[in-house]
């Protein structure tokens, strides 16, 4: 079993949703944490936080969807601390919308944010990772990469896209100490649907964040491949509906995933309509 103690974790999306929760995690664990989010406000308190009970948490804001910066952030980390032993992609962008009227700044800031900075956070970070034979990546995808969702179509291809390319990296580093885990939270407490004050579709199981940074510490000390925090029913579901995708549309309208997320939709619009009135 890997340990987290006194190891370096680069963790992005550190100041909201879930990213606070590991971010308290990681420090139970006594893990040296380096927070990144675009918010400086936010991830200062949070390291504040972690500081005053005794823990070191280092602040970087940066925005990652700034892809051609990010060797920028990966020299300040090292100039800061080094090495990186964990690396935890978090941070993700959503927006509920028709397919046809996401414009392509909507489609690039999705991707870039959900696929393209994990992805080059980890190829920029991997080859220290593969010198020591030792170290980690976490994934945090959802199960809207399992089957996509309606009216967020983008984010669950770049979720999707996620899940793929842990999957292909790990088998790459089969044989090292090097893991590579992708997370795959269902609906949690604190997510973009339920923060709408909705309720979740029938059958739906709803993790609280403590338990999706839970699910992450346990990926990192036992090396797990992929971690689903759906319940037992929704795991059968999905591992089943995957072979009959018809019946899986019919699925998605039935418990009111399609109603759910169009109304997710509607809010979100009328948020944005009163804000800029």
């Amino acid at each position: 079993m890997k340990t987290i103690a006194g190891k370096t974790v680069v963790l992005t999306g550190a100041s909201g949703g879930i990213g606070v929760f590991m971010a308290r995690t990681l420090a139970k664990e006594q893990a040296t944490i380096v927070g990144v989010s675009r918010s400086k406000e936010s991830l200062e308190k949070i390291c504040s936080e972690l500081e005053m009970i005794g823990n070191t948490c280092i602040s970087i804001p940066f925005d990652i969807s700034n892809l051609e910066e990010l060797p920028v952030l990966v020299q300040q980390i090292h100039e800061l601390v080094s090495p990186i032993d964990i690396l935890i992609n978090n941070a993700a962008i959503g927006k509920f919308q028709p397919f046809q009227n996401y414009t392509l700044e909507d489609i690039q800031s999705i991707l870039k944010t959900n696929l393209l900075a994990p992805m080059e956070l980890s190829r920029l970070i991997l080859p220290s990772l593969i010198n020591r034979n030792s170290g980690h990546i976490v994934n945090i995808a959802s199960t809207s990469g399992k089957m996509g969702e309606p009216y967020n179509s983008i984010y669950s291809a770049s979720k999707a896209g996620m899940i793929m390319w842990s999957n292909a990296i790990r088998q790459e580093l089969a044989g090292t100490n090097v893991g590579v885990s992708v997370v795959c939270p269902g609906y949690v407490s604190a997510g973009m649907s339920l923060d709408f004050g909705l309720r979740p579709p029938s059958l739906a199981h709803v993790s609280r964040p403590i338990d999706v940074a839970n699910a992450v510490i346990k990926a990192i000390k036992k090396n797990q491949g992929e971690v689903m925090l759906d319940g037992v029913l929704t795991r059968l579901l999905f591992s089943n509906l995957q072979l009959f995708p018809n019946f899986r549309d019919s699925i998605d309208r039935w418990i009111g995933l399609t109603n759910l997320n169009r109304t997710c939709l509607e809010n979100q619009m009328r948020d944005e309509n009163s804000t800029q009135n």
